[in-house]
């Protein structure tokens, strides 16, 4: 009996329509966790990188300085590099055109940074609307799975004379194992994109102050070289 319900012969004995659906499921699965170890890579990557970019902006390294490693290594910054990069070009090309009202300077930099921004954020939030979906439909796919199994197997049991327990439990048992992929599939992805979500809107946070603080710094020196110092 108990080799008999075991989940590989539960799984080999059931319905093509639940195989179909657990076969879907598994798909999923596998597709969540590839997104979810990606994600993670991701994130800890750009916390490392504004982290590291943050140190050197606040250690006295001159903006001049820091902008041209930017400039240079364009494609290996963080976004929170990138986001200053962007603020700082967009002040340095209002310079070169005499533009010389503070106003004017501040809001084309800021413009700038936060358009770059919400760039870097839709980067960042890749493949967290699969996870939220995942989380979301996995379950209900499952259960439909149980609901076409437990319906295939009642229309069996419909043609015997006596039914036991020992001829009612494989069939139930087998329509069951669908929704428990399901829930498989979908916890696992529920808890990465509570997480993911934590996460970014500490990196977002992160990014908006920095804009706040950098344009403070630009106001400040918007009277010295086109290449401000602090």
């Amino acid at each position: 009996m108990n080799q008999d319900l075991s989940i590989l012969h539960l799984v080999l004995n059931a319905s093509l329509v639940v195989q179909a659906v657990m076969l879907l499921l598994a798909g999923v699965s596998i597709a969540s966790w590839a997104a979810i170890f990606r994600k993670l890579f991701a994130l800890n990557k750009v916390k490392s990188l504004n982290e590291e970019f943050e140190r050197d902006f606040w250690s006295g390294t001159s903006i001049s300085d820091l902008f041209a490693k930017a400039t240079k290594n364009a494609a290996h910054c963080g976004p929170l590099e990138r986001i200053f990069a962007s603020g700082m070009r967009e002040f340095q090309k209002l310079r070169e055109r005499r533009v010389t009202d503070v106003g004017s300077l501040m809001d084309g930099a800021r413009r700038a940074m936060r358009a770059s921004f919400q760039r870097e954020l839709d980067v960042i939030e890749t493949n967290l609307s699969f996870l939220a979906t995942v989380g979301s439909v996995s379950p209900y796919v499952g259960l439909f799975g149980t609901v076409w199994g437990i319906m295939h197997a009642f229309v069996g049991l419909g043609a015997l004379q006596q039914v036991t327990l020992a001829t009612v439990a494989p069939g139930i048992a087998e329509a069951l194992v669908a929704t428990a992929i399901g829930l498989f599939s979908a916890i696992p992805a529920v808890v990465a994109y509570n997480r993911f979500s934590r996460d970014i809107d500490r990196i977002a946070n992160q990014q908006e102050t920095f804009i706040e603080e950098f344009s403070n710094i630009l106001q400040r020196n918007v009277g010295a070289q086109p290449a401000p110092g602090r």
